[in-house]
């Protein structure tokens, strides 16, 4: 269900929102998108904090047990 999730926001969020000249300029634009979507944008799921605060608490949480 998360990646059915994901895609929905990708598609609805940016890619239907825009137009690319070539195939660099995509992959440059989910590039950006992707950084944004996983160090910046808050998800009411992870109670709004990012998928980048979760990973590296679990993974802190790892060093010190």
């Amino acid at each position: 269900i998360f990646i059915e999730r994901l895609w929905w926001t990708l598609k609805y969020h940016y890619f239907y929102l825009r137009t690319f000249e070539n195939g660099s300029k995509l992959r440059y634009g989910l590039k950006n998108w992707f950084q944004y979507y996983n160090r910046e944008r808050f998800h009411q799921s992870l109670e709004d904090w990012t998928p980048d605060e979760i990973y590296f608490m679990k993974q802190e949480l790892k060093k010190v047990a």
